[in-house]
């Protein structure tokens, strides 16, 4: 868990620093930097907890509070007060505040609310779907075909409830990739009613692919990006959890405050790559950035594309190269990558057996924890033309 301190008093941030360290596990400080207005920093990464310094003019204060529970949707806020008003009492808890603690401050009082509040964010996220990004290293490595082709394989191989979000703003063709049909709703005419949003609105927004999966369709105006802020994100992200099992973000190449918001808001982020010196390159960038906005490894999954074990490049020189060990293959099939884009369907529905199918199988049984099925599974005998999902 991480925590952004709003306040002015370096004694007191000194003092929520100290509290932050020595509380088990540790909470991690989240980085910011100055805002427009005195309790308005901009964080680097987002919070899980905000320490929110409630002292000072009172029509200013819940200003700021407000700015920040829509800013921060997803995170706890806990108000530190100079004394209980009802007035801002009121205003915080309509702004979803639960935690408040009074100065002079309890450390030791406030050490047990924060663990009350990690215990309660791990259960809440335990029964929360899991947010997955896929991020091209360099442009052209099929990001979207990996996005398309596992939110299918997670909708039909292990019946998890799957949302597809297209969120290259610039460049999103996921839906051409996956279905007919035009969506009447795309992410600007979400976001532009975020106010509103809860899952009757989303079931409403969304193109319904095949059972248990469904996708948001990129904006369809070529500058979407003065109507699609990280908070629509974050708040997108919120709804969306709450009705799926698993949420697929297909970023593209794209970093900007709204990818770095969805990579935030990210269980797993799957950088995509193909066997070129490029590539490493680019990779190793890649890492350095999530390395400064704070992301740990272990949730990085870098995702090999095309893989060919002739090439010039092995995935052995690209693992020494970025420092980091490729978790997933997803083998080089011109023809069938070609005719799964074409014709509009998943690889899976096309070529069951082939190891292009296979491989997304086996990325869905690792992100599932389902065993490898045996010869009598359910999932063999699903698939009765003589191959199995398991090399």
């Amino acid at each position: 868990m991480n925590a952004l301190i709003l306040t002015t008093d370096p004694e007191l941030k000194l003092k929520l620093q100290q509290l932050c360290a020595t509380l088990s596990p540790p909470v991690e400080l989240v980085r910011d930097m100055p805002g427009m207005l005195r309790l308005d920093p901009v964080a680097i990464t987002a919070p899980d907890l905000i320490f929110f310094d409630a002292r000072g003019d009172q029509r200013e204060v819940i200003a700021a509070l407000e700015r920040t529970s829509v800013r921060h949707p997803e995170a706890i806020i806990v108000l530190l007060v100079p004394e209980r008003t009802p007035d801002l009492l009121i205003a915080a808890m309509r702004l979803g505040v639960r935690e408040v603690a009074s100065f002079p401050l309890d450390l030791e009082e406030l050490s047990l609310s924060v663990e009350r509040i990690y215990q309660k964010r791990a259960e809440h996220r335990r029964d929360q779907g899991k947010v997955l990004s896929l991020v091209s290293s360099k442009g052209g490595c099929g990001v979207t075909f990996i996005a398309v082709n596992l939110a299918a394989a997670l909708a039909s191989l292990a019946h998890k409830k799957t949302l597809l979000i297209d969120l290259n703003l610039q460049y999103g063709d996921a839906a051409l990739f996956i279905s007919d049909a035009k969506s009447p709703v795309t992410l600007t005419d979400i976001c532009a009613q975020i106010h509103r949003l809860d899952t009757q609105l989303l079931d409403s927004s969304v193109i319904g692919v095949a059972p248990n999966f469904d996708l948001i369709a990129a904006a369809s105006d070529p500058d979407p990006e003065d109507r699609i802020q990280p908070n629509h994100i974050a708040a997108l992200l919120a709804v969306a959890k709450r009705r799926y099992d698993f949420v697929l973000l297909d970023i593209g190449r794209q970093v900007n405050a709204v990818s770095i918001r969805a990579l935030d808001g990210s269980d797993l982020i799957f950088p995509v790559l193909q066997q070129s010196i490029p590539f490493i390159r680019s990779g190793q960038r890649m890492l350095d950035m999530f390395s400064t906005l704070g992301y740990r490894k272990d949730t990085i999954r870098h995702l090999l594309n095309r893989y060919d074990d002739s090439a010039a490049v092995t995935q052995a020189d690209l693992e020494r190269g970025l420092g980091h060990r490729i978790a997933y293959q997803i083998p080089n099939n011109f023809t069938i990558a070609s005719e799964s884009i074409n014709q509009g369907e998943p690889a899976l529905n096309l070529a069951r057996g082939s190891a292009l199918a296979k491989s997304f199988g086996k990325i869905v049984q690792s992100l599932t924890q389902t065993p490898t099925p045996s010869s009598s599974s359910l999932i063999r005998r699903l698939f009765t033309r003589g191959t199995s999902l398991t090399h």
